[in-house]
């Protein structure tokens, strides 16, 4: 049985990281800093943990396999079958992170066996004089 989905959030540490997410609502563990907290993912290094339902407690490449199509749709691709294609975050960047060089699929498929990123940011909330560079 297809039904919506919720998932426990995967909270990553690192050095640029804070604690403001807790300010969008975020429980945050007791300690140290929290940069990422991983939404929606099927990323091998931190997959989303259904917690309803009775699939609660699969892991969503567990939810992948099981329902196939009919949790990523139609058109999917077979990559998309095989690993689930997004990964939603909420980032706390309190310093500044490093240089990101992301590789397009066919250089990430002979060098990682993975597929290329691409990605969209929506910046929710920025501090008087915060910037992007690209």
């Amino acid at each position: 049985m297809v039904y919506p989905l919720f998932f426990h959030e995967v909270y990553k540490s690192y050095l640029w990281g804070g604690r403001r997410l807790a300010e969008l609502g975020k429980v945050l563990p007791p300690d140290g800093v929290v940069a990422e907290s991983w939404e929606i993912s099927g990323h091998p290094n931190g997959p989303s943990i259904v917690r309803n339902g009775p699939l609660s407690g699969m892991p969503l490449p567990d939810v992948l396999a099981l329902w196939g199509a009919r949790l990523v749709g139609t058109f999917a691709s077979p990559s998309d079958l095989r690993r689930f294609p997004l990964l939603v975050k909420l980032i706390d960047a309190r310093d500044r992170l490093s240089v990101q060089v992301h590789p397009d699929d066919d250089y990430a498929r002979i060098h990682a066996g993975e597929t290329g990123k691409s990605e969209m940011w929506y910046v929710v909330a920025a501090d008087p004089g915060a910037s992007l560079v690209l």
